[in-house]
This record gives structure tokens, sequence and C-alpha cells, in this order.
């Protein structure tokens, strides 16, 4: 016998039960009907919401325009009296128009006449709202001294001179309650508008008696859940039990309630369920019993099959129990086919999970190879950087004692040479952020900063002439140094790129610091553009690249910005039209100035200690502070430092980190324990100069951190003892 027969014998029988599901679609049908007329009720709510809104926007736009009245705006308020009450007397719902100023007091009162004495303001906490939030308010609706309920709509109003008024319209509910008497409810019904303070602004039945007063108690309750739209139970000013659907969505705070007798939306379903109720009880006791004796054979054959599939999903033997139904036959010898086809199945997975587990070894390798390359590409970086800045050191120190003797003969050519080595010095700069960059170690020291002083500085320090117009002050939070990197990188690309009008603009805009840097230059392509900050990006050039650089300031400048919580920007109308870099950064409060650094306690010569495994670079800095005034004693390891440390008793002792024999940090640790009573001051000289390595420095016991190649101003700070 085919399952087919059996479903037929089944369908016969089941003529009674269909009485049942008749029922539940009854049932289903009044439940939605009535769903639906809880949706059309709110869809009505909704209606009037927009409508409430439309009539007050229409108010608020009136206001809006006769706000722009010339007298007004120019602050001549007896004009603009005249003005306000032609306005009030036109429009048949306004009672008159109140002008406040910016502290609340009434000037004028069109209801009270011009000599009148204004009367006290009714609705004070709507006209703070809008002093507060400059925004159009609808206050609560109240009953005057003649007994006629009103509401207040106010405007903000700026004038010319920059003056804050609030221009009120007194407006009574009636056109509210025309647009709810249009409506066509049911018998009955009942609709409500309450203001944002819960107040009766309009209702459908009893207006004058209910107006601005307070809705039924479980309608407020209903208002108070947390939905800004609902449909419940709740109980009319008059008593009566209502379906009610409101809406809290109007822009100005009312709630609009429609309202309908419960008992017409439940009485057609509470009848028709009555009808069907006893042949529901009795389809289902026959059904019950037939079906049982017809499902029993098909019960056992179902728990053979699912048996089976339980064992196809664990994986073990699939067992199938013969049938004499055809289509319970069929799922049977699927089952089956489902084994030899999972059996199958695990062996291609097998092979898979060995395939992908070698293709994740081979990935962990690489990623592990591309990490040790960024590490080692790091190190490199840095390593370079120190053992380019050890030969700059001496030569800077040298220029230094050149410039101090000041020979004329030689002026032209150590400009030239101080030029160079401040470009390389740059580029190092320049390669070792990008470096920190890219590895996400670059850092700010954030602080109040007056960002047109930086400017200022900068352009001063420029080696080109600049014109400058910035503020007296402008504070932002930030680092002063980093942000005179910026603009240094900014002026130095408008010089190499063929400027000869470079000009710098520092503003204040909407909350924002708005730095631009313009130029007359070579000018840049939509192409080029397009990756400017991209790291060691570079405009097309000639083999004798007459501009220079490794293409890295740009980037270096977006990534400092980024880091300030700004923005850079790049514009240029084409080639050979010159350049336009913009800045924003947001504005902070004004800090205080930081102390201006007093000058040197103690500039008379004091012993120095310089220990330095490069011969060159102590040599010339030791030449330079025996310059200064200072006695030197130079050794170049730390354990010839440690055995002259008690018997020349420095005063200063600068240290080289990189020693041969010791790292400087052990050697100043040793030092210290030496020193005894003896004042002494440590200062750090090292080609490695990341924040990192200056808070190393300072967790070592040094009092200063010196970075190569240093300057003379930092080398006479560094042997000022006391300064």
């Amino acid at each position: 016998m085919s399952l087919r027969h059996l479903l037929i014998i089944l369908t016969a029988i089941g003529l009674l039960p269909m009485a049942l599901l008749g029922v539940w679609s009854i049932h289903a049908a009044s439940q939605y009907q009535l769903r639906e007329q809880e949706r059309s009720m709110l869809d009505l709510a909704r209606a009037l919401s927009s409508a409430a809104d439309a009539e007050l926007d229409a108010s608020v736009a009136m206001l809006n325009s006769t706000a722009r009245a010339p007298s007004l705006q120019a602050g001549d308020i007896e004009g603009f009296y005249d003005v306000a009450r032609g306005l009030a007397e036109a429009q048949s719902e306004w009672l008159g128009l109140i002008l406040t100023d910016n502290a609340g007091n009434v000037l004028f009162n069109t209801i009270a006449g011009r000599d009148a004495a204004p009367p006290k303001v009714v609705d004070p906490d709507s006209l703070r709202r809008v002093l507060a939030t400059r925004q159009p308010v609808v206050g609560r609706i109240v009953r005057g001294a003649r007994g006629r309920a009103a509401f207040p709509v106010r405007i903000p109003v700026i004038d010319d001179d920059g003056e804050l008024y609030t221009l009120t319209a007194v407006i009574r509910p009636d056109r509210i309650v025309q647009m709810i008497q249009r409506q066509s409810m049911p018998e009955g019904s009942v609709i409500s508008i309450i203001d944002a303070d819960g107040k009766l602004v309009a209702r459908s039945r009893n207006q004058e008696g209910t107006v601005g007063g307070a809705p039924s108690a479980s309608l407020m309750q209903l208002i108070g859940s947390a939905k800004a739209e609902n449909v419940g139970s709740a109980a009319t000013l008059e008593g009566e039990t209502v379906v009610s659907a409101y809406t809290t969505l109007s822009h100005y705070g009312w709630t609009v309630v429609v309202g309908q007798p419960a008992a017409q939306l439940r009485s057609a379903a509470l009848q028709r369920m009555a009808v069907y109720g006893a042949g529901i009880l009795a389809s289902l006791a026959a059904c019950i019993g037939i079906a049982s004796l017809l499902s029993a054979r098909i019960v056992t054959t179902i728990k053979g099959l699912q048996t089976g599939a339980a064992a196809l999903g664990t994986g073990a033997p699939v067992a199938i129990v013969p049938s004499r139904i055809a289509e319970f036959q069929l799922i049977g010898a699927a089952l089956e086919e489902a084994e030899r086809q999972r059996a199958a199945q695990e062996k291609e997975r097998a092979l898979l999970m060995t395939s992908l587990k070698q293709a994740l070894e081979s990935q962990q390798a690489a990623l592990a190879r591309a990490g040790e390359a960024g590490r080692a590409k790091d190190e490199f970086l840095a390593v370079l950087g120190h053992e380019l800045r050890n030969p700059l050191s001496p030569i800077v120190t040298s220029l230094d004692l050149m410039d101090m003797r000041d020979e004329p003969g030689a002026r032209r050519e150590r400009a030239v040479m101080r030029r160079q080595t401040n470009h390389l010095r740059r580029l190092v700069d320049d390669l070792l952020d990008v470096s920190r960059i890219t590895s996400g170690k670059l850092r700010i020291d954030s602080r109040q900063v007056n960002f047109a002083e930086v400017v200022r500085h900068a352009v001063a320090a420029s080696p080109q002439p600049v014109a400058l117009s910035a503020p007296a002050a402008l504070w932002v939070r930030g680092d002063d140094s980093r942000l005179t990197q910026v603009l240094n990188n900014l002026l130095s690309n408008a010089a190499r790129f063929g400027s000869d009008d470079t000009r710098v603009t520092l503003a204040a805009d909407g909350g924002m610091a708005r730095l631009v840097v313009s130029d007359n230059g070579i000018g840049m392509s939509a192409e080029l553009l397009a990756r400017v900050f991209e790291p060691f990006m570079q405009a097309p050039q000639t083999l004798e690249r007459r501009t220079g650089g490794l293409g890295l300031g740009l980037a270096i400048v977006r990534k400092i910005v980024e880091l300030h919580g700004g923005s850079v920007t790049a514009d240029s109308a084409g080639a050979g039209q010159g350049s336009r870099f913009e800045v924003v950064l947001p504005l902070s409060e004004e800090g205080a100035a930081e102390p201006a650094a007093g000058p040197c306690a103690a500039c008379a010569g004091v012993r120095v200690l310089l220990v330095d495994d490069n011969v060159d670079a102590a040599t010339s800095a030791a030449a330079l502070l025996e310059q200064l005034g200072h006695e030197v004693c130079v050794l170049h390891s730390a354990a010839e430092a440690l055995a002259r440390f008690r018997q020349y008793a420095p005063a200063v002792a600068i240290l080289d980190i990189g020693l041969p024999d010791m790292d400087g940090y052990a050697l100043a640790a040793a030092m210290r324990r030496e020193q005894g009573p003896m004042p002494l001051r440590l200062v750090a000289l090292t080609g490695y100069g990341q924040k990192e390595d200056v808070e190393r420095a300072a967790a070592a016991g040094f009092d200063m951190h010196l970075t190569k190649p240093a300057s003379a101003d930092e080398l006479r700070r560094a042997a000022a003892v006391g300064g």
C-alpha cells in the first residue's frame, strides 16, 4: 500500500478536524481584523500628528517671516510693534504677539497694548528652552485671565547686531479642534491631542470643559510606556473603557490619541467563537481516536527510519527495517545510498584536511618570515640612523667650532656644509619617522600649545622669505615640536619645488585652526595629487634630481596631523601653477604659557668628563666644550671612565650609550653609585633618538638626553650645571 492511499484515508477522516481548522481560521481572521482596526487607529493618530505639526510649522514659518522685518533686524522695537500687531489681527486664531529680550524680559505684548504694562510671562519654561536651544518651541496650553485657552509658539530671533530675542505667538487651539472634528469616527470614539506637558490641547468631546486639563490617569500610564507609539486599553475622562492608539512622534512633543470603545472592537469576535466552541471539542475527540489507529503502523516504520538516520549521522552502519509502504522503501534506499556517499566524502574530507593543514603551516611560516623581515627592517633603520648620526656628530661639532672662530675666508664654505649636513640630518630623521609610522610607534607629547607662536617661530627660522598672516594666539592640544616639524616640512617642500613666493596663513574657522601654506612653484598634476601623501612618492624628476629628498616629508606630515585629530589636504591648479596645502586641527581652551627658559644659572667653566668611542666625535666635542670655557677629560671606554671618575671628580659626565665594553646605561648607574656626596650631572649622548630611548635614559639616572649630532647650544646646555 502506498503512502498516498493512507493519506487519502486520513483526509476522509480529517473532514471533521477541518471544522477545527475553520474555527481557528475565523479566530485568526477576527484577530487580524482587530489588528487592522488598531493599525487604522494608529495611522489616523499619525496623520493627525503630522497635520498638527503642519499647523505648528506654518505658525513657525509665519513667525520666521515676520522676524525678518527690517524694523526688528535694525533693533527698532517700537517700529516692529506695529508689524506684530498687524500680523496678530490678521490671524483669527492668534490672540497676540509677544517679544522678549535675551534675559526673558517682555519688550511688548500686543494683547496688553502698546502703552500697557506687559503682563508676566505665563510659560517661562518654554521661553528658557528657546533661549537655551535657539530652536522653535511650542509651550504648554493654559487658560488666560479671560478664560481663553491658548498655547505659545516661540522662535529665536537674532538681529543684525547679533542681539537675541524671542518672538512668541499666543494661539487658540481652534484650528486643531476643527481638524479633529472633521474626522469620521464610530459613535463613542474620542480623539485627544496632548501637549508636551501632558495637558489637553484639543478633544473631540467636551472641548471647553477639558482643554488645559489632564487626560485620564490610565491614558497617561499607557502613554508613559517606553514606546513612542502603542495601542492599549485605557479609560476616558467620562469613565468609558476604550482601545487607544497614540503616537508621540511629533517634533514639537505633542501626543495624538485616538480611542474607540473596546466593546465595538471585540463583540463580533466573541460571538463567532461561541458558535464554534462546541464543534471544536467534538471534532477534536473523534479525530484523536481515529487518527491514533491509522498512525500506529506509520509511526513504527518511521521509528525504524529514524534509527537508521541517527546511525548515518554518527557514522555507524545503517540498518533499514523492511516496510510494505513503497515510499518508506524509497526512503530506506536513500539512506543506504547516503551511507555510501558519506564514506566517499569522509575519505575526500581527510585528504582536504591534510591539504589544509599543510597550507596553514605554509601560511604561518610565511607570516613568521614577514614578521622577521619587518623586525629586521626596523632594526636596520635604527642602526642606520645611529651609524649615520655618528659621523655627522664630529662634522656638526667641527662646523660649530668654525662658526665660533668665524674665519671670514671660509664663511661661504661653512654655509654650504651647514646646509648639506642639515639636509642629511633631515633625511635620517624622516627615514626613522617613516619607520615609526609603519610600525605604529610614532607618538606625540600632547599639551596646550599656542599654535600661532609655533607657526611664527617656524617661519622665522625658514631660510627662505615667507609671508605670514596669523593671530596673536590660537590654542590647540598637541606636540609643539611635531607641529613645528609639520610646518618645516611644508615650507621645505615649497622651497624645493621652485617657490619664490611662499605664503602662510593661520586663522580660526568654526572651532578649528586652519593653516594654509601656498606657493608659486611647479605645481602638481591630478595624478600626483591623488598620491602626494604616500611614503616615497615624488614628482617626476630628471636624472640629476635637482629637488632631492626621499619623498617622505608629506607622508610624515599627514601622520602627525592625524595623531593630533586633524586632517591635511593638498590642492593645485596644475603643472606650473603652484600648490596649496591646508592643515586643519581642532581648537582647544586657552592654556597657560610655559615659562621661558631663563639665563644659565652657572655658565662658568666646569670639569666635564666626555666618554665616546668615536675618536673624531669625542675630539671635536671636547674642543667645542673647551672653546666654551670648560675643562674636558676625553676617554674612549667605560673602564677608563670608571678608573678616572673618583680622581677627576667631574661636575658633568657626557656618556656615549654605545660604548664597546659597557653600555652607557650601566656606566651611568656605576657612576651614581660612586659619586658619593659630590654633585654630578649625567648627559646621555647617542645616535638613538626615539621616545623610548629618552625614557630609558631618564630611568637609568641621566639628567639630559642628546641625540647625535648635538649642536653647540645643546652641548652648552648639557655642561651648564644648575642651568
